[in-house]
């Protein structure tokens, strides 16, 4: 996993090209704009979810991982806790193959705090519980790229 904030880009130019490639569409398009939904950038190798929701207590959050894409989840506006474990130290449940979803269960043992403009890279080993209100529930708006591996 990588956390950092896109003001701090200079410091990645070493990721991997389909990495860079949506911190460019992030910085070509007003991604606020965008409306909820799954937009296209380069077919079913890379895309964008676009996602608003209610922030909510971590006993209602749930965890997962992912085998086909890597996730790289840009705080638009709002702020939300994402607890993270790897995959290696949480129960596998079942693998949903047309959803590219792995069911875990267990703690983490750590967790970001993902602000405006910060940004989180989870890779298939990288276990992770989205939407954990932090100190108050609240509304958020968040990019998700999906990165074919």
């Amino acid at each position: 996993m990588i956390f950092g904030n896109i003001k701090n880009l200079k410091e990645y130019s070493f990721l991997e090209n389909k990495i860079l490639e949506c911190f460019d569409y992030a910085k070509n398009n007003d991604l606020k704009t965008f409306e909820k939904g799954s937009y296209q950038i380069d077919g079913d190798r890379l895309f964008v979810n676009i996602v608003e929701y209610e922030t909510k207590n971590k006993e209602d959050s749930f965890w997962e991982a992912h085998k086909d894409y890597l996730d790289l989840h840009l705080m638009l506006d709002g702020c939300e806790q994402i607890d993270l474990n790897f995959i290696s130290n949480l129960e596998l449940g079942e693998y949903v193959k047309k959803d590219d979803y792995q069911a875990l269960e267990g703690d983490n043992n750590s967790f970001v705090i993902l602000n405006n403009e910060d940004f989180l890279i989870c890779f298939p080993n990288d276990g992770h519980m989205t939407a954990i209100a932090y100190k108050k529930a609240q509304k958020i708006k968040k990019a998700i790229f999906k990165i074919k591996i």
